[in-house]
């Protein structure tokens, strides 16, 4: 990345983890260390909130450049990363050591809980997600399976652009323990609108890895995120296209967020704090489409305005045999 962008990224408190990855301590986390709460995927999947190390292996690279997103899109590298990136084991190794550097002033908090602080010393759970695409890093499957070596917990999110990369990492039993896809709009000319993506025939790629969704051996989560107001995609009569794509990837289960305006979000047009639903509207038009998608409403998390929806309750939280 260049030297202008790390800048932006080290005032908002990311570690520059070598070369173009990042890590960043979450506030979820802070909070579970100060037992002051836990984020939504402990109460959903059983992840240790304190142990989750939130990083991005392509901080500044990614195919769109998406309405609601908080990051600093504007600052974006591109959709392709150079031959010389770093290898898994020194990104690994770069963003544990970063986020020790990022908890180490906790310790000297009185209300810290000490034995969580110890803990999170060696992160439980890698989250790659963050910023950027992490499809677009080369490695991305060899990182995968590194960290299985290291039995974390891997969830990663991807935008669906990259259905190749899926089917690599399917091949070589190497995807992750849970998969994310986001889904943010119901049809093509809201997909171009709201996603404003660099890869050419962008929607008739994202409906390729749905097509393939069902086909890989992991844990998959649609992942929603609902805005209001003008750039609306929580209408009611968006719902039956919702569900039929929905019905396509046949995930084991779907997460409806509430869009925050935040970050770099807040500076793009009716993206304000008018376009962001509260819990009830969340909560109102997941019930909606469960009975579109023949699911229910298993869980929910109101501070951070997401319901869970799937089949069933049992198989919500992660087993040692699925890392």
């Amino acid at each position: 990345m260049n030297k202008k962008t790390a800048e932006i990224l080290k005032k908002q408190h990311y570690f520059i983890a070598g070369k173009h990855s990042v890590v960043q301590i979450c506030r979820w986390t802070k909070k579970s260390l100060l037992n002051e709460g836990e984020c939504y995927k402990s109460d959903f999947y059983g992840i240790k909130s304190y142990g989750c190390c939130e990083m991005s292996p392509a901080s500044v690279f990614c195919d769109n450049h998406c309405l609601h997103c908080w990051r600093a899109i504007e600052n974006s590298e591109g959709n392709r990363m150079f031959l010389n990136v770093d290898k898994p084991k020194t990104i690994i190794e770069e963003c544990i050591k970063g986020r020790k550097k990022l908890l180490s002033g906790f310790k000297g908090n009185k209300k810290v809980n000490i034995k969580k602080w110890e803990e999170a010393q060696e992160p439980s759970h890698f989250a790659i997600s963050l910023i950027g695409e992490p499809t677009l890093y080369p490695c991305i499957t060899e990182m995968i399976q590194e960290l299985k070596k290291r039995k974390k917990i891997t969830f990663l999110v991807t935008n669906g652009l990259h259905p190749e990369v899926l089917e690599k990492m399917n091949k070589k039993k190497c995807l992750p323990t849970q998969l994310y896809l986001s889904l943010n709009t119901p049809n093509e000319e809201m997909y171009d609108e709201w996603h404003k993506s660099d890869v050419k025939n962008a929607w008739k790629v994202y409906n390729k890895t749905l097509k393939i969704f069902p086909k890989l051996k992991t844990r998959k989560v649609i992942r929603m995120t609902l805005v209001k107001g003008q750039n609306s995609n929580m209408k009611d009569d968006m719902i039956n296209d919702y569900a039929e794509l929905i019905k396509k990837a046949n995930p084991d289960f779907v997460e409806v967020k509430g869009f925050m305006s935040i970050g770099f979000s807040r500076n793009r047009k009716g993206m304000g704090y008018d376009a962001m639903p509260n819990h009830e509207e969340v909560e109102d038009f997941s019930n909606k489409l469960a009975k579109a998608v023949c699911l229910k409403i298993l869980d929910e998390h109101k501070f951070s305005r997401v319901i869970l929806l799937g089949k069933y309750k049992n198989k919500m939280k992660i087993k040692n045999d699925e890392i």
